[in-house]
């Protein structure tokens, strides 16, 4: 099983913004940007999962297509790993992109190609993995 690290780097009243490294033993094989709600106590739908350990596996469903679920999130629900560009896509689940940039203008970093960064992660990782999510190191 592969093993990933998000670290959070930047969190405001409407966002947290991150970097997720995926592992094949000691080597990096995959590494993107991370868009996730603030932290509000890990509240329903407005706030982001606690930093912890997360066992990920691949996931499909109509709205989505493929995507990955972050199992065992304490009082939470499916909590997703999938394609979004704004913080407003999400509800408390995890966005991957391949960089950060203000699309709508509204002065509020947004995350890009989030539809080929998942495909990507999916590709690496078809059978999921093991995530560690930490706060700023």
């Amino acid at each position: 099983m592969k093993k990933a690290v998000l670290i959070r780097l930047n969190e405001n009243k409407k966002q947290t913004l991150g970097r997720l490294f995926l592992f094949n033993g000691l080597d990096c094989v995959f590494e993107c940007c991370t868009l996730e709600l603030p932290n509000f106590d890990n509240a329903k739908n407005i706030s982001c999962i606690p930093t912890g350990q997360y066992n990920v596996k691949p996931r499909k469903s109509k709205k989505y297509g493929e995507h990955f679920l972050v199992e065992n999130v304490n009082f939470r629900s499916y909590i997703l790993i999938h394609e979004a560009n704004y913080h407003t896509q999400l509800k408390g689940c995890i966005a991957v992109g391949d960089n950060y940039y203000d699309i709508n203008n509204d002065h509020i970093l947004d995350i890009t190609n989030s539809k080929k960064t998942k495909k990507r992660l999916l590709a690496l990782a078809p059978d999921g993995f093991d995530l560690t999510i930490l706060e700023k190191i």
